[in-house]
């Protein structure tokens, strides 16, 4: 009997890695993609007035973050970050312009699901930054986090 058992007890390897499909999806706390994203007026979106949310443009202390700098040309720059995202974990980019860039980060437990958008700014030779949780309130800092491993790839 106690052996009929023993391939549903979980290795240490699966509980480390992402669930299996059908255990993810029952439950995903994806919420459904917003509708305000990318550039409107040469501007990100606004963040909400929760703190799940960090963005380049925003002017008040707590969803302020800085944009991503760079110094070689803004074709290499954009490139760059595109590999970085490529390469993250959980990561998907949904829509590449040449200007623009918005990936989706899903949290591998609970399928929480992040929205992250990037505006290039030659003028000013910056990458602009918004990142946001679509569900909850707080975000344990998660976005703020992941935009600094990001600029912290970025510049080495």
């Amino acid at each position: 009997m106690i052996s009929s058992f023993v391939g549903f007890i979980p290795t240490a390897a699966a509980l480390t890695t992402s669930p299996p499909p059908i255990i993810a999806s029952l439950f995903s706390f994806s919420g459904t993609r917003p509708n305000n994203l990318g550039i409107q007026a040469g501007q990100l979106a606004n963040c909400p007035d929760s703190p799940n949310c960090v963005s380049s443009q925003s002017t008040d202390a707590v969803h302020q973050i800085a944009p991503l700098v760079y110094e070689d040309s803004a074709t290499e720059a954009f490139e760059r970050l595109k590999m970085i995202i490529q390469n993250l974990d959980n990561a998907k980019i949904i829509r590449e312009e040449q200007d623009y860039l918005y990936a989706e980060f899903t949290s591998a437990i609970m399928g929480f699901v992040d929205d992250v958008e990037f505006n290039l700014d030659e003028a000013d030779q910056i990458i602009n930054v918004r990142s946001a949780s679509r569900l909850g309130e707080s975000d344990l800092g998660v976005n703020r986090n992941r935009v600094e491993t990001i600029r912290a790839v970025f510049q080495s």
